[in-house]
């Protein structure tokens, strides 16, 4: 993959499904990873606490219809009951930011497909072990999607990997701890 980008040396960083997939790269190209930063994302350890039954369940309802209205109502139950709850976002925002996502795309079956492929993975931690590139882990201590273990086993299964981890935030990213995230990200590219 980062032989066909022409990429010798990245500093790769994924959240969710996304750090699922940058823990891959950096163990399948560890001579092109400069460093990986894995964020609210897991082993795929099947032994680990699952998602909270209410995170799973208004992540696979799907919405009774395409109309707009009833895709930002559901789009808003998804955000309020994964997010942070130490950092709700504001009304305004919320809205605003739902409704950018659903007239920018809205695409019933890719969710089933993302989920399906985690699934289809499986438990990553023999190929985390082949990770040399410095590592670290960002993880909110109230994610109810991917639970803290998630983030803990991933750091227990790279060497040498460290783990920030943020009270009160849940499977989001949300604006109060952007800056203190992006600056952990920065400093541990430029430390590798």
């Amino acid at each position: 993959m980062l032989e066909a980008l022409n990429i010798d040396n990245a500093h790769i960083v994924g959240a969710s499904m996304g750090g699922m997939i940058a823990q891959l790269i950096a163990a399948e190209h560890p001579k092109r990873t400069a460093s990986l930063t894995s964020i609210m994302s897991t082993t795929g350890n099947r032994k680990l606490p699952a998602a909270q039954k209410e995170a799973i369940k208004v992540l696979t309802t799907r919405p009774p219809s395409a109309d707009e209205e009833v895709l930002v109502a559901h789009g808003i139950r998804v955000a309020r009951t994964i997010g942070s709850p130490a950092y709700p976002p504001s009304e305004e925002r919320l809205l605003s930011r739902v409704r950018e996502g659903v007239r920018r795309s809205y695409y019933p079956d890719g969710l089933p497909r993302q989920l399906a492929a985690i699934l289809a993975d499986g438990d990553r931690r023999k190929r985390l072990a082949a990770i040399s590139a410095p590592t670290l882990v960002i993880h909110g201590e109230a994610d109810p999607l991917v639970p803290l273990a998630g983030g803990l086993d991933t750091a227990e299964n790279i060497a040498g990997a460290r783990i920030s981890t943020f009270p009160g935030m849940g499977h989001d990213l949300p604006l109060a701890l952007v800056e203190p995230i992006a600056d952990l990200i920065a400093e541990h590219a430029r430390k590798a």
